[in-house]
Parts: C-alpha cells; structure tokens; sequence
C-alpha cells in the first residue's frame, strides 16, 4: 500500500515548489483566496450539467478521476499555501472547526439529513 507523506512535508514541498519559481511575492491573501475559488470553480466544472450517474460513470474512468484529483489538489494546495501565508495552523483550526461543527450538529439531531444547524436546532 503506498503511503501519502505527512501533512508536513506536503506543506514544505508545497513551500519549495512556490520558492523555486519565486512565486512567493504574488502569494498575497487576496490572489490566494482568489487562486483557491477559482481552483474551485474548475473542480465543479468537472461536474456541471452531469446528474449523479453521469459522474459516478466519470469517476469510473481513471483518466477522469485523476482529473478531478488533480483539481482537489490544486484546491488544497492554494488553501495551504493562503493558512501559510496567515500564519494559520491548519491542523488547529480543523480541530477547532470540527469541535465547533460537533456543537452545531449533533448526532441524534443531524444524523441523515441534510438541513442547516439553525433548522436542527429550531432556531
């Protein structure tokens, strides 16, 4: 089975990537929110116009799979590269969203359904 690298050396080959073309002095919060979005908008683009069969029959053809990964990770790479630039821990504010979204859904209120934690709650 092969492994995936810990989080960080994804995060210093992600670094070293930007660094070795200079980049870093175009990574300002703006452009890599910007970057993030629009990375974003080509992952649904992958699925836009296509019913769920349609993309369970694409995910199926691994050409078009990696073409998704591809997407995601161009994704998570801007993500990193922005909570980088901020000064933000990735891995402290997921636990903390994850605590924050355990509060706002809870089990027995959100389990197999779909609604926003205002309606959960009756808010």
């Amino acid at each position: 089975m092969h492994r995936s690298p810990p989080f960080a050396e994804l995060m210093a080959a992600v670094r070293r990537f930007r660094d070795d073309r200079d980049w870093a002095q175009f990574h300002t919060p703006k452009n890599l929110a910007a970057a993030t979005a629009i990375e974003a908008a080509e992952l649904q683009e992958r699925f836009l116009w296509k019913t769920d069969t349609e993309v369970d029959h694409d995910l199926a053809d691994a050409a078009k799979r990696a073409g998704v990964g591809d997407e995601i990770a161009d994704v998570v790479m801007f993500a990193m590269l922005l909570a980088d630039r901020l000064g933000i821990d990735l891995a402290e504010a997921i636990t903390a969203k994850l605590a924050a979204n355990e509060r706002k859904y809870p089990v027995e209120l959100a389990r197999g359904n779909a609604r926003k934690y205002t309606e959960l709650h009756g808010d």
